[in-house]
């Protein structure tokens, strides 16, 4: 890519971007909102699907996952709303293959998630994945993103996008994560709900959808709570989700999407070390109470989508967002750790403010006489952020905010171009291929200069272009072969970035991108009306793999580790064998992932640790993995009492908690049953649930830390518990 072209795109971004987008943002949200007050009586059409419909593989574009030369699996709203709790992503992503999903039982940390084992090491939010919210990123341009606004009970679906074709998203290596929430109407419905559960847990939440002119609208509210597993784990989260899409014609479509959650002063246990897992899971380190560690986090973002069809061949889609993030988080680090001038203290102070736009041209045409679909596109994202340290004592008093000892301004551009094509190669053949080249730059300002702590100011630019490319025989109208590959890198987060390996402060520039180069060759195959299966072989190379450094104190430094491989095979058996709404439905899910390191390397020992000084040997595997994971699912549906009852059952082998492979969460099985009942009585429908996770009461930690410096690596699982819930809701 050309310089002239990212000046092109810089120019963008402080015109558009920095001038006008709250702007834009303010007066769509107005317009809508007079729209649906004012607009003409139309309701849109729905359009009947034989096949889910998923547009992960190609922004923009449509597309039946079936005939997708890629991993897509997609979990249905229903799915999502089934007698669960409905507030972390973990309750149904344990259903697709490639995926791990850990309940940290900590919301101070957000959930482990890591497809392929990409994004495993991450000691919290979500790193290595693309995420996506009705089209608006969730992940920062460094890479981090966070999964916490994601609301589950106004859901239409979940899409889950694995291998190769996530390369062209731009910062991910692993996969992508979209949710999309339902559009409103065309009926008018209020729904309530409420559940109550094990260990201080309840949610209330209400739903408003409906048709309004040529508005619809979806518009959910909840409050969750926890006492929490141990003592130091109780969270408060309060979350609102909105979307308003006006259908201004047949060929333009304008959509407002607002979201915000506020979790304030959420407690942090911390891991166990091997003793006190033993000993017993349920406590908590003596130091998370002694330093009260916790975490407050409040969100709000907004986004604008808007898709025109100028003629049956060329289309334009249009988004834009903002957002506001701010953290404020106490950790455990002792007092006398904080004496040099260089150490940032106990307390975490950030604020971030982030906007992004991203433009596509879609063109459907053919080429030698074959149908042809061209996407190309421009996206430019920015972050900044105000870090501050303070210490986290005042004089004897320790938990507290005390004096200041970091203050810098960071920055996060993020530029790229990218096009896309699908074309029906022959008749039993189609070729889908990307490409897509993104730069970006990390600036950091140092305001704290102080005798013994000098100025940490600095910058570094990280790009790449990433290929993909996939080609699919369909074999009949119900099997399909597909193979694909592509590259994919990830640059350092500012997380990763935000502590030197000497201990002090300013960012770690020294750090590199990661590259990676992947394959993958799988089947889709309907095996009758009742059955279907879906299996893949994948292999992932890695180069500068970035990894744990050092991890103490609730903080994290990184370095590069050279190669790394994951290969593995993906496989998925769903079967329907009910007739009028009444029998059974069968889901098998299976994952096997060897994740090694094609190389040693030095690592650091217990802090306090600034030098690397113990071997990784070569062939060991990449911690935070589990080789082998399986979810299985017998359900039950009985149509004339509205009874719908399942057994799940789940399997994760054990998982190595440190590059070195010293200790590891040894497997675990565990077996969950629910039911359901619901009664249609005029204009009301009622649901109840019920649902006992653990059956067997198994003691098993649910996730790990990752080489974590003080060996407090365990989070432990819920023992048996309980879950049930009501819902009602009225169509007017």
């Amino acid at each position: 890519m050309t310089t002239d072209f990212f000046v092109t795109i810089l120019n963008l971004r402080n015109g558009l971007l920095k001038r006008g987008l709250r702007h834009l943002l303010g007066a769509s949200s107005g317009f809508l909102l007079c729209c649906a007050s004012a607009g003409a009586q139309t309701t849109p059409p729905t359009e009947p699907t034989l096949r889910t419909v998923v547009i992960t593989v190609s922004p923009g574009v449509a597309q039946a996952g079936f005939d997708a030369p890629a991993s897509v699996d997609v979990l249905e709203g229903a799915q999502l709303q089934n007698s669960q709790l409905q507030v972390n992503l973990s309750e149904t992503l344990v259903r697709v293959p490639g995926v791990v999903a850990q309940n940290r039982q900590n919301y101070a940390q957000d959930l482990q998630i890591s497809i392929r084992g990409f994004g495993a090491r991450s000691t919290f939010g979500v790193r290595g994945l693309r995420l996506y919210a009705d089209g608006i990123p969730a992940s920062g341009p460094d890479g981090q993103g966070q999964v916490s606004h994601f609301d589950l009970s106004s859901a239409a679906r979940v899409e889950v996008l694995r291998g190769p074709f996530s390369a062209l998203y731009g910062n991910s290596s692993g996969g992508v994560i979209s949710i999309f929430t339902a559009d409103g109407g065309p009926q008018t419905v209020v729904e309530l709900d409420g559940a109550a559960g094990s260990d201080g847990v309840r949610r209330g939440g209400i739903k408003l959808s409906g048709t309004q002119g040529a508005v619809q609208y979806n518009l959910s509210a909840a409050r969750f709570q926890t006492d929490g597993l141990r003592p130091q784990s109780a969270a408060q989260r309060d979350s609102f989700n909105g979307k308003l899409k006006y259908n201004v014609s047949a060929d333009t479509k304008l959509s407002l999407v607002l979201n915000h959650v506020n979790m304030p002063d959420v407690q942090d246990p911390l891991g166990l070390s091997r003793a006190e897992f033993d000993a017993n899971p349920r406590q908590t380190t003596a130091s998370a109470t002694q330093f009260n560690t916790r975490k407050s986090t409040a969100q709000t973002q907004a986004g604008v989508v808007l898709d025109h069809r100028l003629n049956a061949q060329h289309a334009l889609q249009l988004t834009a967002y903002y957002g506001e993030r701010d953290i404020t988080q106490f950790q455990s680090i002792p007092v006398a750790t904080q004496a040099a001038a260089t150490q940032p203290g106990g307390v975490i102070d950030l604020a971030r403010r982030y906007q992004g736009l991203d433009a596509r041209w879609v063109n459907k045409t053919r080429l030698a006489d074959r149908p042809f679909t061209l996407t190309v596109g421009a996206a430019t994202d920015e972050l900044r952020e105000a870090r501050k340290g303070f210490q986290n004592f005042v004089g004897t008093s320790i938990g507290i905010q005390g004096a200041l000892r970091r203050d810098e301004r960071n920055q996060v551009t993020s530029d790229a171009v990218y096009a896309q094509a699908q074309w029906a190669l022959a008749e039993p053949l189609s070729l889908q291929a990307g490409l897509r080249h993104t730069r970006i730059r990390f600036s950091s300002t140092d305001q704290y200069i102080v005798p013994g702590n000098g100025n940490d100011s600095g910058a570094a630019t990280y790009q790449a272009t990433t290929p993909a490319l996939g080609l699919v025989f369909h074999a009949t109208d119900r099997l399909n072969l597909y193979a694909a590959l592509g590259r994919g890198f990830e640059s350092p987060t500012l997380n990763e970035l935000a502590y030197r390996a000497s201990g002090g402060t300013g960012l770690n520039f020294d750090l590199k991108g990661a590259s990676s180069r992947q394959w993958e060759l799988g089947v889709k195959a309907e095996l009758n009306d009742q059955w279907r299966v879906n299996a893949a072989y994948f292999q992932a190379k890695t180069n500068n793999e970035i990894v744990v450094l050092s991890n103490t104190g609730g903080r994290s430094s990184f370095q590069n580790a050279g190669t790394t491989q994951r290969s593995g095979i993906e496989a998925a058996l769903a079967g329907d064998m009910t007739k009028g709404g009444t029998g059974w439905t069968t889901y098998l899910s299976a994952t096997y992932l060897d994740a090694q390191y094609q190389n040693s390397f030095l690592t650091c020992g217990p802090p306090p640790c600034t030098i690397p000084n113990l071997r990784v040997a070569s062939g060991n595997r990449i911690p935070g993995i589990p080789r082998t994971s399986l979810f299985a699912e017998a359900a039950y549906k009985y149509k004339p009492w509205g009874l719908e009852t399942a057994l799940e059952m789940r399997h994760v082998s054990k998982i190595y908690v440190d590059d070195r492979n010293t200790d590891a969460a040894p497997a675990a099985t565990t077996f969950n049953l629910r039911a359901s009942l619901s009664q249609v009585v005029g204009k009301w429908t009622f649901k109840e649930f019920v649902r006992i996770d653990n059956l067997t009461n198994r003691n098993y930690a649910g996730s790990v830390i990752v080489n974590e410096g003080n060996s407090r690596v365990f989070e432990p699982a819920p023992g048996r518990s309980g879950l049930v819930g009501v819902n009602a809701s009225y169509i007017f």
